[in-house]
């Protein structure tokens, strides 16, 4: 029938030209990031400020959410009061975890109630208690009902006493001189109410008590896949949003915020699986609309290195997980999308995610199955499914290797002719199959979110190496 032929005739166009304007508009970020990541090396090549200055700086508060974190807090913590920064504290909110992650604490930091209380301009669940310890006086675990990720970062908000606080996984390692890069902004920029780092995979690298010594490549093939994609994400996706002032994530594994915005805003919201992104598209929203001056920034250099899951179970939860929070990031604040007064971040970043991210799982996978059905079927021709597997795998290929080729160009955390030769044949692999697995788990976020089926974080599988680490070296220390 003559219809059908039309209708196949429009969804091949339909598709290419899809695949041809995601491209192009990730070609677009690269050049951006290309263009912004001299300035960003030539500042990282040494200590930004001068030690005279150090003291001047602006006290940070560090709140570490944890829950069911037994397998890492202890060196996590250790690497957080370690930070070579002249004035922090680290606070610790225990969220009702039910594991012995309160106890492991205990025993490594030797804590001791005390009956302090705060100030709660955000609500939360019940505060059970709260500890210090009598070995390390930066560090204060508070101890509280379960209420989620952002109900413990709002009590830890309550609890924190200064005016910036930085938000950091239980699971990860802050790089020593992280908070001295990033506070830069805040000294530079007084209109800086947020700044975010890099999050990097340490999977595989060398750990000692917390410290990171030596960045290595992990042997498994599913982390590895995932460095490519922390490559791609941060060298060039927020990297290229930047410097329009339209960065909508800041990734809640390390983050730095002016407490009295997010506190005006309202603090995290509680039912937001993605309370991270939703936060900062929140804080755009509310600047915007109310023609305030503001930036907020991503910055390269300071580095927070986490442990990424090593199988598709834990994987494919989180992948999950990231695409419910997206949706429910611009859904709740969709007002900002073309707002008069929306600037680029509602003009541009704001309709990119909700294309290209958001709505983009669902054309990928329909593009991919229609090929499939149509080839089977011979409604296709050679040519025509050659070009679209080089727009739709050939540009995601050349995505990844372009990011590989920042990384070597500004930082080359992963030195050696053995290492830039396993990650290109990641940034090759990762796009036949592993790319597309992706794509699936985020359609099955996107089918719960339209159901709306309750959300929930689940259990993050931890490998535990680098709290065993952080115990051998305390054993090699004591046996010395």
């Amino acid at each position: 029938m003559p219809w059908i032929d039309d209708l196949i005739i429009w969804a091949q166009w339909f598709f290419l030209c899809y695949f041809i304007a995601l491209a192009l508009g990730y070609l677009m970020l690269n050049l951006m990031a290309l263009l912004a990541i001299g300035k960003h090396t030539r500042a990282a090549r040494a200590e930004y400020l001068p030690r005279p200055y150090h003291a001047f700086l602006p006290p940070i508060s560090v709140l570490v959410p944890a829950y069911n974190e037994e397998a890492n807090i202890t060196s996590s913590v250790q690497a957080m009061l370690q930070l070579a920064y002249p004035e922090h504290e680290v606070v610790v909110i225990n969220d009702g975890s039910r594991d012995n992650t309160l106890a492991v604490l205990q025993q490594a930091f030797d804590l001791y109630q005390v009956p302090e209380t705060a100030d709660e301009r955000l609500p939360t669940a019940r505060v059970r208690g709260v500890y210090r310890s009598r070995s390390q006086p930066l560090l204060r675990v508070i101890d509280k009902e379960n209420g989620g990720k952002a109900d413990a970062l709002n009590a830890g908000i309550n609890y924190s006493r200064y005016p910036l606080f930085c938000g950091v996984d239980a699971d990860s390692i802050i790089q020593r001189d992280s908070l001295l890069r990033i506070i830069r902004m805040f000294v530079d920029d007084p209109d800086t109410i947020a700044a975010g780092g890099t999050v990097r995979i340490a999977n595989g690298s060398d750990v000692d008590a917390g410290n990171l010594l030596q960045a290595r490549l992990p042997k498994r093939w599913l982390p590895l896949m995932q460095i490519i994609e922390y490559l791609r994400a941060f060298m060039f996706g927020r990297l290229g949003w930047e410097p329009l002032n339209a960065l909508l994530i800041i990734s809640g594994a390390f983050g730095v915020f002016r407490k009295s915005v997010v506190v005006e805003v309202g603090g995290y919201r509680h039912k937001s699986i993605g309370e991270d992104m939703e936060l900062v598209v929140r804080l755009h929203r509310h600047m915007r609309l109310n023609r305030r001056r503001y930036r907020i920034h991503f910055l390269p250099d300071p580095v927070c290195w986490t442990e990424a899951p090593e199988d598709l179970a834990t994987l494919r939860s989180q992948r999950i997980r990231w695409q419910r929070g997206l949706l429910e990031s611009l859904s709740a604040n969709s007002k900002l999308c073309c707002h008069p007064r929306g600037g680029t971040v509602g003009w541009l970043a704001f309709p990119f995610m909700l294309i290209f991210e958001a709505i983009g799982p669902l054309l990928e996978l329909g593009g991919y199955l229609f090929v499939i059905t149509m080839a089977l079927t011979g409604a296709l021709s050679p040519a025509w499914i050659i070009a679209f597997l080089l727009v739709a795998i050939g540009l995601g290929i050349l995505m990844s290797v372009f990011a590989l080729l920042l990384e070597e160009l500004s930082f080359r955390i992963y030195p050696g002719k053995r290492s830039i030769l396993r990650l290109f044949g990641a940034a090759l692999a990762e796009n036949l199959g592993y790319r597309q697995l992706n794509t699936w788990w985020r359609v099955r976020g996107t089918l719960q979110w339209l159901r709306g089926k309750q959300a929930k974080w689940g259990d993050m599988k931890r490998s535990g190496r680098l709290q065993r680490e952080a115990i051998n070296s305390k054993e090699r220390k004591r046996d010395a």
